[in-house]
């Protein structure tokens, strides 16, 4: 039988995961990324030196490889074409095509989605001159949100509490038809993170997690793209899980199809439970970092045998949820998200069965070993019988691997285990 090898693309946090998830597949011999992470080849993960935004290196590396498919981390490649290249080459490849990637890359087009399909969202408008800009500042009520139009890594979000703190931002994201901004309606309640793994014949959500997106401890500060998340969420109850299926998983999937998107892929659905219901935050078109960390580990399925499902428009298995709770706690360098400083040297862990070390931003040094490369460095993967397990372990790791000119989080998941 032929071996079967698979190349993801990326070289986060995220990736890692996914690389990890698969070599633990049966089906799977080999895993390739691209441009993958120096932390990978510890797992037995191979690096391949080709950017993500190189299409035609990449496509060429599949086919000289007899890769067996492909599956896309990051968002900036699915909207700029990467499955159209690569479905235009024979080439399989997991993620949706440009036209569906606008879900995420373009927050106007999300919106006018979500009102198609009657899916609760925000209030919103979408400005494309500072005039029109003007004429919503006049009737707006604070706290109210501002987004940009396009991709923003995560930090193209900003709430704002009076007109004051709303000009200045405007000022930054210089507003015009090629640039718009979104004003939307502030809403309140917490957030949780659902990821569905979909093709034009099925669907399956994958476990529940919830990401902290501030920088600091008590959610103060600016977003990042996520300082930590775990999984499960015990507070978001079967009743709301059922209710977000009903008004927002099923009408979603139902719209990609209706509108005939190419999409074989995962969605991430980001919503909030208000007071009214749960409501879209946003979509994303692909797994989130760092929910990933804490959602593959929970499936026992044999994820390579899933994707290929997928990829392949079968039936895709119903999902088997490991019972066990999975605590990440991001470990940033010192000065994330603006300037932030590199070349830490990373300790060698050993953790046994308390956590696992998900590498992200690394490099390393003349001796070859693991250093920090800027943003966020690693995660720190606590597994416990509990949550409240899975969180003690992970602080532990911290304490017992201090790394300088680093900082994380000290309350990753507080919101499950108190009281």
């Amino acid at each position: 039988m032929n071996e079967m090898k698979v190349l993801v693309i990326g070289s986060g946090g995220r990736e890692f995961a996914i690389c990890r998830k698969l070599k633990t597949s049966a089906l799977i011999d080999e895993v390739y990324c691209a441009p993958g992470n120096p932390g990978m080849e510890r797992i037995g993960v191979h690096p391949v030196e080709i950017q993500e935004n190189n299409f035609e290196a990449l496509a060429t590396f599949a086919k000289q490889h007899a890769i067996a498919w492909t599956m896309v981390g990051p968002e900036d490649a699915l909207a700029d074409g990467i499955v159209d290249y690569f479905i235009s080459n024979d080439l399989k490849i997991i993620g949706p095509d440009k036209q569906a990637a606008q879900l995420e890359s373009s927050k106007d087009f999300a919106l006018n989605f979500m009102q198609k399909f009657h899916i609760p969202t925000a209030q919103h408008q979408t400005c494309t001159s500072m005039e029109e800009v003007d004429a919503v500042l006049a009737q707006t009520s604070y706290p109210t949100v501002i987004k940009k139009d396009g991709l923003a890594g995560g930090k193209g979000v900003f709430i704002v509490e009076n007109q004051k703190e709303a000009l200045k931002i405007l000022t930054t994201l210089k507003v015009s038809p090629q640039s718009p901004v979104i004003f939307e309606e502030y809403l309140d309640g917490p957030e949780y993170s659902i990821f569905v793994l979909l093709n034009q014949k099925s669907f399956q959500i994958l476990p529940v997690a919830q990401d902290h997106k501030k920088i600091f401890d008590h959610d103060r500060g600016p977003n990042t793209g996520g300082m930590g998340a775990y999984s499960p969420v015990p507070q978001f109850t079967v009743v709301d899980f059922d209710r977000t299926v009903n008004e927002i998983v099923e009408p979603t999937i139902n719209g990609i199809h209706t509108m005939g998107f190419n999409y074989t892929g995962i969605i991430y659905i980001g919503i909030m439970m208000t007071a009214n219901g749960p409501k879209v935050i946003e979509y994303n078109v692909r797994l989130g970092d760092p929910e990933t960390q804490v959602v593959l580990p929970r499936i026992k399925n044999d994820f390579g045998k899933l994707l290929t499902e997928c990829v392949d428009q079968a039936d895709l298995d119903p999902i088997e949820i490991d019972s066990q709770a999975y605590v990440n706690v991001v470990l940033a360098a010192k000065g994330y998200p603006q300037n932030y400083v590199k070349d830490q040297r990373l300790p060698e862990f050993t953790i046994h069965d308390k956590g696992m070390i998900d590498y992200a931003n690394v490099a390393v040094d003349d001796q070859e070993r693991l250093i920090g490369n800027g943003g966020r460095i690693l995660s720190v993967i606590g597994i416990g019988d509990s949550i409240k397990e899975a969180q003690v372990n992970a602080y532990e790791i911290l304490s017992d691997y201090p790394v300088n000119q680093t900082y994380y989080r000290h309350d990753i998941a507080n919101r499950a285990v108190q009281e």
